[in-house]
């Protein structure tokens, strides 16, 4: 219990230090790390924090991790808005007497653009793309056996034409087992680290001194303003409950406070029979335009061991209608 104490006041302490300078509504960048990964969660509108459970725990609580049992694979496409893709893959395998050890990337992508300028708003004839990217490693371990903790760091990257931004950022989680029946509470700091700024070619400019007309133009090169990572902090409690033969629900919720957005929350839940068959739904609480999610799930063995998971996702977006998430994963 004085490890539990000590690691939860250590997470609350940071996410309030890292808050102090970070409470301005729509002031961070690389906004693709908030799209949430694992058909699974946002089937249950993304009261996920207490619920993970499996491989997509390397996006949503690395804490979670400790559920797997041997090898975990999984991948993820998301159909996000204004035909951008993003793409999701992971690992995860259990050491005997070390913990789960786990690899993720996640790759956002779009098709290419016009360059336009002030002098040709209708296009130069050239064209440019844009894309992000986030490598991370993760480690999670049962430290009790009602108390779990999860890390990962992240290197993070993006790129709009010939400038780029990188940087780094870490994610730490909790799970704690209470004890009475299947109750679950979750806890997880996601992106916290040190601001990016775009570099690169296209800044490079010439600097003529106008206050001197001998001078000769010099090389230059233009600076950007650094931006914060989309830090995020996520609470939250799960509990299963037997509603028949071979029948579970979950029920879940989950409080979350962005540090570039107003708080906002989640219900969710999932329904499961014989685990193999699975039904989800949820509502989002205080979100500009997402509001309830649907999703259905399928686990099929497949012989020795391994198991092929498939999971689908459904999420409302008001004025810009719907986002839709495919999932598959193996475990063995």
């Amino acid at each position: 219990m004085r490890k539990l104490l000590i690691i939860t006041l250590i997470l609350v302490a940071l996410a309030g230090t890292a808050w102090a300078n970070q409470a301005r509504v729509g002031s961070s960048g690389a906004q693709f790390l908030k799209i949430g990964v694992g058909s699974k969660y946002q089937g249950m509108a993304e009261a996920s924090v207490a619920a993970t459970n499996d491989i997509y725990s390397l996006y949503w609580n690395p804490a979670g991790l400790v559920e797997i049992e041997n090898w975990a694979v999984g991948f993820t496409n998301v159909n996000w808005l204004l035909d951008v893709d993003l793409n999701f893959v992971g690992a995860a395998k259990y050491f005997e007497d070390f913990g789960v050890v786990g690899v993720s990337a996640t790759i956002l992508s779009m098709d290419e653009m016009d360059v336009t300028t002030v002098l040709e708003p209708d296009g130069t004839g050239q064209t440019y793309t844009a894309s992000s990217y986030a490598i991370g490693l993760s480690f999670a371990r049962q430290l009790t056996n009602r108390f779990a903790f999860g890390s990962s760091v992240k290197f993070v990257g993006e790129n709009i034409g010939n400038v780029d931004s990188r940087g780094i950022a870490f994610d730490f989680g909790t799970l704690l087992y209470t004890g009475f029946n299947s109750l679950r509470i979750g806890m997880a700091i996601a992106n916290m680290g040190p601001d990016m700024k775009f570099t690169g070619n296209a800044l490079a400019v010439p600097y003529n001194d106008q206050s001197d007309s001998t001078s000769i133009p010099v090389g230059a090169e233009l600076s950007t303003t650094p931006y914060n990572l989309p830090l995020t902090f996520r609470v939250g409690v799960a509990y299963d409950l037997e509603v028949g033969p071979k029948s579970m629900l979950t029920l879940s919720t989950e409080f979350k406070h962005p540090s570039d957005n107003e708080q906002r929350g989640s219900l969710g839940t999932q329904f499961a029979y014989d685990e193999r068959f699975f039904l989800r739904g949820g509502y989002k609480f205080n979100y500009d335009e997402e509001t309830f999610a649907l999703g259905g799930g399928l686990v099929t063995p497949l012989g020795n061991d391994t198991q092929l998971v498939i999971d689908y996702a459904w999420q409302d977006f008001g004025r810009l209608q719907s986002t839709q998430r495919f999932s598959v994963g193996f475990t063995f």
